[in-house]
């Protein structure tokens, strides 16, 4: 039997509530896997190092001792102690320890860290490590857009999920730089898959720029939830739990998710190289690439400066992002909306302004608490960025283009991630070579110097061949609805 017109409109309605679901949800887990590492790493490598350092030591001291050195041995039978090298049997009522004392390793690393030095080295490390998944991300993400035109969705999806699940199951094992190096840089390649392929998805069962935007606001909703739960999660389990405990849950998750998958359809878009040619989907990018590259360049180096300056504690490393996360959620589900009404161009533009305010304040903090206004400001005008320009770029492709999403949310996600491969990568080194404040100062300042580029946005110029099309439909309901207001004033 066939269905009603309403009954494939609730159809329609049911099943776009569920790729946004699932859109939520693979945001969700991308970004906690994301923000989970943040606490976690540049605390982690340091007692990696100390560890390192401490062997060296012993190491070294054992290779210096003289031949003819005395070494003590216990007998267990008659609780006496005899010197190798001489020959003397010693009663004594309590045992002699049988090896030098060994160096302990300090039982919280990151408690006034004993070298400060050693400490600011960490930051090329902690970033570079940072900047790996970005990166990976970077250069896959080209491939993936014009790949989700020909194939669909799905199976990229699939693909991303199954990336991040063996990503996340190196990370809870690795004991090493390189292992997590490569863990990093693996889950680019899983995030790439699902992140351009579920935008793209949103973007085209949301043909309403009004409805788009505001699903569009949900999602983004699941990265703030991800980026608001994965760093204080991350810096608890790791203090009470330990290191491997939250990325096996981050995994189990992800299991589940691949469970949920769906069918789509594939469409032949506009190339990926015209779009990149679009002056106004660049801004666009440029906006999403320069905001996020403020946070970008905090996580590898926030923690690092707490550490030598405040004496943060394991679980204070995570928490310190806590206002940033909490505002990012609260300014995508506002503006999700509110973009649309106000204008996006103009909430983009406030938005940069106010990042680039907020991270110049984050050095004038004294302790944790004075991280928490800063931080909540970066948050908060981040989010008016990212739900203000992610629908736009929709929007642009509709008006310019042909309205197929995959490749222009590549572009999308390739200005978020040299975001978050450009800032922890230069932001590490910058802040090793000359401080974490004029770090802070420098990207705020290019912030709030792009800002004013966002007012070309205001009005973009469409292509005539859809200008003139869209005139026509509306004229053509115009007329229907001038003939069905003339009937009823007849009757």
């Amino acid at each position: 039997m066939p269905l009603t017109p309403l009954q494939e409109d609730l159809t329609s309605r049911q099943s776009r509530k569920l790729i946004l679901f699932i859109v939520f949800v693979a945001l969700l887990l991308d970004n906690m896997l994301l923000t989970v590492v943040v606490p976690i790493i540049p605390s982690y490598l340091y007692y990696l190092d100390e560890q390192a350092d401490v062997v060296l030591k012993n190491n070294t001291l054992s290779q210096q001792e003289p031949p003819g050195a005395f070494h003590s041995i216990v007998s267990l039978y008659d609780n006496t102690v005899r010197l190798s090298g001489f020959n003397a049997t010693v009663r004594s009522p309590d045992l002699v320890p049988t090896t030098p004392a060994v160096a302990e390793l300090p039982q919280n690393s990151s408690d006034c860290p004993q070298s400060s030095s050693k400490l600011v080295n960490e930051n090329v490390k902690v970033g570079m490590l940072f900047a790996s998944k970005a990166t990976v991300q970077l250069i896959t993400n080209p491939f993936i857009g014009p790949l989700t035109n020909r194939i669909g969705y799905q199976l990229p999806i699939f693909a991303g999920f199954c990336i991040m699940f063996i990503s996340t199951i190196m990370f809870a094992f690795s004991s090493s730089y390189a292992l997590l190096f490569l863990a990093r840089s693996l889950q680019g390649v899983g995030s790439s898959c699902s992140s351009v392929a579920g935008m793209g998805m949103l973007a085209s069962v949301y043909t309403n720029d009004e409805e788009r935007g505001h699903a569009i606001g949900i999602a983004l909703g699941g990265l703030a939830l991800g980026v608001l739960v994965g760093p204080p999660f991350g810096s608890v389990m790791y203090e009470f739990v330990g290191k491997t405990a939250p990325f096996l849950i981050l995994a189990f998750l992800a299991v589940i998710l691949l469970l949920c998958l769906f069918p789509s359809q594939s469409q032949k878009g506009t190339p990926l190289l015209t779009l990149m040619k679009d002056p106004y989907i660049l801004i666009a990018a440029g906006a999403i690439c320069f905001g996020n590259m403020a946070i970008g360049m905090m996580e590898p180096t926030l923690p690092i400066w707490m550490m030598e300056t405040m004496c943060a504690r394991k679980w204070q490393l995570g928490v310190a992002f806590l206002p940033a996360s909490i505002s990012y959620l609260i300014g995508t589900n506002i503006f999700g909306t509110l973009a649309h009404k106000m204008g996006r161009w103009l909430c983009a533009l406030i938005g940069m302004i106010v990042v680039g305010i907020s991270v110049i304040c984050v050095p004038f903090a004294r302790d944790i608490y004075g991280l928490i206004l800063p931080n909540f400001g970066v948050g908060f005008a981040i989010g008016m960025v990212d739900s203000s320009m992610m629908p736009i770029m929709g929007y642009l492709v509709d008006l310019r283009h042909v309205s197929v999403y995959g490749s222009v949310y590549a572009i999308a996600d390739v200005a978020f991630c040299m975001g978050f491969a450009l800032g922890p990568s230069i932001g590490g080194s910058i802040a090793e070579s000359i401080g974490f404040p004029w770090l802070m100062t420098i990207i705020g300042v290019v912030d709030i110097f792009f800002a004013p580029l966002c007012i070309f946005l205001r009005n973009p110029p469409g292509q005539e061949e859809k200008i003139v099309r869209l005139n026509t439909h509306l004229n053509t309901i115009n007329h229907i609805l001038h003939e069905h207001t003339e009937e009823s004033e007849n009757q």
